[in-house]
């Protein structure tokens, strides 16, 4: 099979623990694009914190896409162009905050390029980390979203937020896509939006079929592209009900997976250790 896009999640899958792409990583991925390969960028995080990472990988100039916020946008690189977009309105925003407060967790969301919140926590502290973007303290979070808003995410310690994202998934299944991006974050989008979904549009929008796919990921908000893909690669440092339903299990972030799999299934260059 001759792979024409290779869609990657961000942190734990390209980027080390450090946030940084490792050389032979990043080469790997400039090879591809010089075959022709689309490298896209599919991401939990906003747009914006993806921008220099895209730039790094030279995305602009190999005419290519980032999907941002687990799928609810996407992005042309090389226009700035939002191809597709998905939004929940401020009234499904606000039933978030109730459920927030009935099971006592944390919860922010975006509005232009800051974290808003009622209360400093940890875990919005991480989000800020990740992404670059500073984080806003509001009186009152309600009254604060007042227009549509991307997505919007619970936090709080993994083995709590994993009870409230199975009675969450059960009580929102015909409304909302709740999934973990990471132990500590509970994400909600558009119902229906994905990874993967997101990722059926843009190839539709390319001519490219799923078979001609390789994507690769780590958390439970990457499974959707993973299952989609003609080659769902999860990484070696995934959760193990992640690894067996993926095609393909390649080595850990901190030991360049992403460049193994595209060197043997891309580039079909002899293995290196």
């Amino acid at each position: 099979m001759s792979y024409k896009m290779i869609v990657l999640d961000l942190d734990d899958t390209l980027l080390q623990d450090d946030h940084t792409i490792s050389p032979r990583t990043k080469q790997s991925l400039m090879d591809a694009q010089k075959l022709g390969v689309k490298v896209v960028l599919a991401s939990g995080r906003p747009t914006y914190a993806m921008y220099d990472i895209a730039e790094e990988l030279e995305l602009k100039e190999y005419g290519s896409f980032i999907l941002s916020f687990n799928g609810a946008k996407i992005t042309n690189c090389q226009t700035g162009e939002e191809i597709f977009s998905s939004t929940l309105s401020p009234e499904t925003a606000h039933r978030l905050y109730n459920l927030s407060r009935r099971e006592d967790v944390w919860i922010h969301t975006y509005i232009g390029d800051l974290i808003v919140t009622e209360a400093g926590n940890q875990y919005t502290d991480i989000e800020s980390d990740i992404t670059g973007l500073d984080i806003f303290e509001v009186d009152s979070f309600v009254a604060s979203v007042n227009e549509p808003v991307v997505k919007v995410l619970m936090l709080d310690a993994p083995e709590k937020l994993a009870e409230v994202e199975k009675k969450l998934q059960q009580e929102l299944a015909d409304e909302l896509s709740v999934m973990r991006s990471k132990p500590f974050f509970l994400e909600f989008t558009e119902k229906g939006v994905t990874k993967g979904t997101s990722l059926n549009h843009l190839i539709g929008k390319l001519g490219i079929t799923r078979e001609e796919v390789m994507a690769i990921g780590d958390s439970y908000n990457d499974l959707a592209m993973i299952e989609f893909a003609g080659l769902g690669v999860a990484m070696g440092n995934a959760p193990e009900d992640i690894k067996e339903k993926a095609n393909y299990v390649t080595d850990t972030n901190m030991n360049d997976g992403v460049a193994k799999v595209v060197e043997k299934f891309v580039l079909k260059a002899p293995q290196l250790v």
